[in-house]
């Protein structure tokens, strides 16, 4: 009689075994909400990372029709990204905003991911640095756009926080 393992490791069990892995990396998005973010962002983005993508800013075209209205990114080498394209293809949008910094891009990424189902995450850093007003003042800006949000006293916790995400 042939043990579990032999049998499993036979010719004929080999045709029900996954050839793939069982979880993929995400497609991660991370999008710096203010310019001392941004730093921050591009620094981190330095380090090896499987799917994620760096932004450093937001900007809006209102066009004549008042309820129209184009988002656009900037990657790290200055392209401009429309941000409805890169949330469409994204499993998380990763936000990243300085405490003590009004964060009014969170808004409107967080409407665009609300609108395709992409999970968001805010990480606000620096908390340390501020004070509770000022950090209240950050909150209030992302909170009502994050699933998850994450409050950091060193700008460290960001690559922690990504390796943990699979990014």
């Amino acid at each position: 009689m042939q043990t579990e393992s032999a049998r499993m490791s036979s010719a004929a069990e080999a045709r029900f075994r996954i050839d793939y892995p069982n979880s993929a990396p995400r497609v991660v998005k991370v999008v710096a909400l203010d310019p001392a973010s941004e730093l921050l962002v591009k620094q981190v983005a330095r380090q090896h990372w499987q799917r994620a993508d760096f932004f450093t800013s937001l900007r809006l075209d209102h066009t004549s029709q008042p309820w129209s209205m184009q988002a656009w990114l900037s990657d790290l080498a200055g392209r401009t990204k429309a941000l409805v394209e890169e949330v469409a293809s994204a499993d998380l949008v990763v936000m990243v905003a300085s405490a003590g910094d009004a964060a009014e891009a969170a808004s409107v990424i967080g409407e665009a991911c609300a609108a395709r189902k992409v999970m968001t995450t805010a990480l606000v850093t620096g908390s340390n640095r501020c004070s509770d007003e000022e950090l209240s003042r950050t909150l209030r800006s992302v909170r009502p756009y994050a699933s998850m949000l994450v409050i950091a006293n060193d700008d460290e916790y960001i690559e922690e926080m990504l390796a943990a995400l699979r990014a």
